[in-house]
């Protein structure tokens, strides 16, 4: 052992356990293990308020038929030993579980950890309870995760973009699961989309409206389907506009991706003036490639505008010009759709399209129209 300082304290820069004994924790004496709790049962609460086992069922019950004073004696019994309805037996009894999962790839990442955060969120103010299945895109993973749904019964699923395929959705409404499709459109499923095309064709005519002609698109390899329209529609409106555009797309939809996509449009023989970036993320590693390696001022050499809002845009490193996705918008308007479609199984598909507005800082500031001159 090293030497230890007058106080007790080891030495700086000594280790007080050396590598070649690693720690161990010491067990715990018999008399110092507790025994595994037990939640406390309706039985109890019913003999301690003196009634019987199914008043308190009737007392949990809404609009079950018991008397106030009962009811009362119940509830008090109850907060006293701490008691909590069992909801997982009332739902086998009912044959309904209250489960809804929420299929995601890499719920981590960006504005999906935002959506996913709104969505749990609303469901349990719905009184349902969220299951969240992180999806990977081996088979492997996606059997998992059926069986996953399936096997707790989940009364309905919703899917968000780049998540599963097709036959997800098609197994989970064989299987008499209501779905919604956040991000993506599937035929039969009610589906939730932000307005990409409007947005990115917006993007275009912005930087064409600031005199720009080189533009660069910053896509990402991964695909979605959001993405994709995103990259399809900036492209198609900018080229209509006049303007040359470098399409490239990163390794991924995140942070590293983006500083591919901006290593392959900044080094070649023409730099674009101004670049769409397919999300925030992507966004801000092509802000600080075009800083950091490539000694360009953003907004002055290189403009920049993203896609999603996500809280980091504001921060003064980035204060990036981005269209915004509201998370609880769309989580409240998935909510209404399954809502919807439990009211009524037979209705045809429904589809909800959310505007995502311009929200404009430092990266790219749009020019501003000038007013008409007064009559």
């Amino acid at each position: 052992m090293p030497a230890a300082l007058p106080s007790g304290r080891v030495a700086r820069g000594e280790c007080a356990y050396p590598s070649s004994k690693p720690f161990q924790a010491e067990p715990l004496p018999p008399s110092r293990l507790t025994p595994r709790a037990q939640f406390v049962s309706a039985h109890e609460v019913a003999e301690r308020a003196g009634v019987s086992r199914s008043a308190v069922s009737r007392a949990f019950t809404p609009g079950a038929s018991i008397a106030a004073e009962t009811r009362r004696k119940i509830h008090e019994a109850a907060e006293v030993l701490g008691y909590q309805v069992n909801d997982l037996a009332r739902g086998l009894l009912a044959n309904r579980s209250r489960l809804v999962g929420l299929v995601v790839t890499k719920p981590e990442v960006g504005f999906r950890a935002l959506l996913v955060a709104s969505l749990t969120k609303a469901l349990i103010a719905r009184g349902s309870v969220p299951i969240m299945i992180n999806t990977g895109q081996s088979e492997g993973e996606l059997l998992a995760a059926q069986r996953t749904l399936f096997g707790h019964r989940a009364e309905a699923t919703i899917i968000l973009s780049g998540s599963p395929p097709a036959s997800f959705v098609e197994l989970a409404r064989r299987n008499g699961q209501p779905v919604v499709v956040i991000g993506r459109s599937e035929p039969g499923a009610d589906h939730v989309q932000i307005d990409n095309q409007a947005a990115a064709c917006t993007a275009a005519a912005l930087f064409a409206a600031a005199g720009m002609r080189r533009l660069g698109l910053a896509g990402a390899q991964s695909g979605t389907p959001s993405i994709v329209e995103r990259e399809t529609a900036f492209v198609a409106e900018a080229e209509r506009l006049g303007a040359r555009v470098i399409a490239v797309r990163g390794s991924d939809s995140d942070y590293a991706g983006g500083l591919d996509a901006a290593e392959q449009l900044l080094t070649g023989p023409e730099r674009p003036e101004g670049v769409f970036c397919v999300n925030d993320l992507v966004a801000f590693g092509v802000i600080d490639h075009a800083r950091s390696r490539a000694g360009l001022a953003v907004p002055q050499d290189l403009a920049v505008i993203g896609f999603d809002d996500v809280p980091e845009a504001s921060w003064l490193c980035h204060r990036l010009t981005t269209f915004r996705q509201d998370p609880d918008i769309m989580a409240r308007t998935a909510i209404e759709l399954l809502d919807r479609r439990e009211a009524d199984p037979d209705l045809a598909p429904a589809v909800a399209r959310i505007a995502a507005p311009l929200v404009a800082r430092d990266s790219f500031v749009p020019a501003v129209p000038k007013a008409s001159p007064t009559p």
